[in-house]
């Protein structure tokens, strides 16, 4: 889109594949592509969006009446070559960008590396895919395709994994003017760094000038609390990144691309970097503040008018604000693919290597934040499905389920056994009881302050304390009331799973501690309402056997109704069709029973 690093707007050119998509849409070296014509420099007056010029509405209405089309037509053009590029027997390749998580049967799951084939994108939204022998529909905003498409796929795991590769695979083939196929591979991926960061610089211009910018002259639509929550430390981000696309561009050798040497610049600004952290914690807010004002029209109007004006490409002010999560977690990616190709010689190796595990940190602890913000949804579900619940809310103090199953409490002062079943969360242990008849059935009866307690691995035989013959035991021991809770698991792995997994929470809470991480009361209260909502509007029906066979015995199941950029909360993760927690509530904690 633009050809240097430049700040002024351009005659934007549509590609096949834009590299201004949110979707990750952004390869370089594809054998064919399809032509598309070039937008024409119309005149455009950008005067301020006041009211001498009208209303939000005849504004919009006079740009989609006018001759002037700006940007992506209707984001159709790559899905329609990658289609083509299907169709033609060609095999597509993405990789993700972060987690999938999914517990819907017609749904892909994947981690964050993960390469999958793209085997249908006719859907703008929801692309079919396959990973081994599983199939599915995966957001297509979740992935990024591969800049090298040529590539043998026995190969591609050994970039995700490690980053290097075998230097006898194909190191003697050579490809142009002399150089060998590896260094075209470098070359192609050092022009697909230096390219996306041109085209990144220009969307955060476009969002802090096209957006911000006249928002802060309508005060009587925006608040300046508005505005940051819903563009966050946007502009921090563009200062941060303009700095950092300079310093590439000094780097860049422009007649040898596979000589340059990239990897210091990332090193150089990992710190800086960590601005992204601020920006995915208020994503979520963002996200329902916009669907919040966008239930209004003349905010759905004045955002279009914005994004015409600014001629910017066809896709909502959400998805641009999504663009900043994507790239950082982007940039392992292609640091891996950078380092397979570059040579254990070359001058830069060392620090693409140590670029690379840098980023991996920073978009590791990203990636983790938006596994734990899905998963308050996931608890707030289970606590209303509790009957007879008591006292504060789960979220309230936890927002991680570390592990459950069921133990034998043992009480005083007689003694008194009892069968619970317990569900270990950051900072708390809660205990439930189980329904005579309806096994599925959980009734709240108690939970335990873990900040409080110290864990004592009790050994086989009589216990002083409580007087009895004890197996496979543990305690909780308060430091300050001296209260104790004794414990006994059916096996002894059990018991150690039980002992790992308190480690683990405090663990847990220590990191959450270090980095900052926190629930906000906003995304507290929503999980809770939607749960409740959930709750009263009852259970849904179970697909019987033979229909799931018949749908999963078809190419394309029924396409997931949800959009995942247009209904989103959770760092863009798609909302879920109603399921029971309780019968998934193991898929959450890194130990089954």
């Amino acid at each position: 889109i633009t050809s240097a690093v430049a700040f002024d707007i351009l005659p934007l050119k549509l590609h096949p594949f834009s590299q201004s998509t949110p979707t990750g849409l952004d390869c370089v070296g594809w054998k064919r592509r399809i032509s598309s014509p070039v937008i024409t420099d119309g005149a455009l007056d950008k005067t301020a969006l006041t009211d001498d010029v009208g209303s939000e509405e005849d504004l919009y209405e006079d740009f989609r009446s006018s001759n002037h089309r700006y940007g992506h037509p209707g984001g159709g053009g790559e899905q329609l070559a990658i289609n083509e590029l299907i169709s033609d027997g060609s095999v597509v390749y993405a990789e993700a960008l972060w987690d999938h998580v999914t517990m819907d049967d017609q749904e892909l799951g994947f981690k964050a590396g993960d390469v999958i084939e793209v085997m249908d994108a006719t859907n703008k939204e929801w692309w079919w895919g396959r990973i081994l022998d599983s199939e599915g529909w995966f957001p297509a905003s979740f992935v990024r395709l591969r800049v090298n498409q040529d590539e043998p796929m026995e190969d591609y795991p050994l970039k995700v994994e490690g980053g290097k590769e075998d230097d006898s695979s194909s190191g003697t083939r050579r490809f142009g003017m002399g150089q060998t196929t590896k260094d075209q591979m470098r070359t192609n991926v050092i022009n697909e760094i230096i390219s996306t960061e041109r085209d990144y610089i220009k969307h955060l211009k476009d969002i802090c000038e096209g957006y911000i910018k006249q928002c802060r002259k309508r005060a009587d639509m925006f608040t300046e609390e508005q505005l940051k929550t819903i563009f966050g430390n946007i502009e921090d981000i563009y200062r941060c990144q303009k700095k950092f696309v300079k310093a590439l561009e000094k780097k860049f050798n422009k007649d040898h691309p596979h000589l340059s040497e990239v990897g210091s610049c990332f090193l150089e600004y990992q710190t800086e970097f960590q601005i992204y952290s601020e920006y995915c914690n208020n994503h979520p807010n963002a996200c329902m503040e916009l669907s919040r004002l966008t239930k209004v029209s003349k905010y759905v109007y004045f955002f279009e008018a914005c994004r015409l004006l600014q001629k910017m490409i066809d896709i909502s002010l959400d998805g641009f604000l999504l663009t900043p999560v994507q790239k950082i977690c982007k940039y392992p990616l292609q640091l891996a693919e950078l380092l397979k190709y570059t040579n254990p010689q070359h001058r830069d190796f060392k620090d693409v290597e140590a670029a690379l595990n840098a980023m991996k940190n920073v978009a590791r602890l990203i990636n983790e934040r938006k596994r734990r913000l899905e998963n308050i949804d996931k608890i707030a579900q289970w606590q209303s499905s509790i009957e007879d619940w008591e006292g504060e809310d789960v979220l309230v103090r936890s927002s991680e389920l570390i592990y459950s199953g069921e133990l034998t409490k043992i009480s005083h002062p007689q003694a008194k056994s009892q069968q619970r079943m317990f569900f270990l969360f950051d900072h708390q242990l809660v205990c439930c009881k189980k329904d005579l008849l309806r096994r599925d059935i959980l009734y709240y009866k108690s939970r335990i302050n873990m900040d409080d307690m110290e864990i004592l691995d009790v050994e086989d035989g009589k216990d002083k304390d409580f007087n009895i013959s004890v197996k496979n035991a543990f305690k909780l021991h308060c430091r300050d009331t001296e209260e104790v809770h004794l414990f006994c698991a059916k096996k002894p792995e059990q018991k150690q799973r039980w002992l790992k997994a308190f480690e683990n929470e405090r663990r847990q809470v220590q990191l959450d501690q270090e980095t900052g991480f926190s629930i906000t009361e906003v995304q507290k209260k929503q999980a809770m309402l939607n749960a409740s909502k959930q709750h009263h509007s009852g259970k849904p029906k179970a697909v019987t056997r033979p229909y799931y066979d018949f749908l999963m015995r078809q190419k394309h199941p029924t396409l997931p109704t949800t959009l995942p950029q247009q209904q989103v909360f959770m760092l863009a993760e798609p909302k879920r069709k109603p399921s029971n927690f309780w019968q998934n509530i193991s898929r959450l904690t890194p130990f089954r029973k």
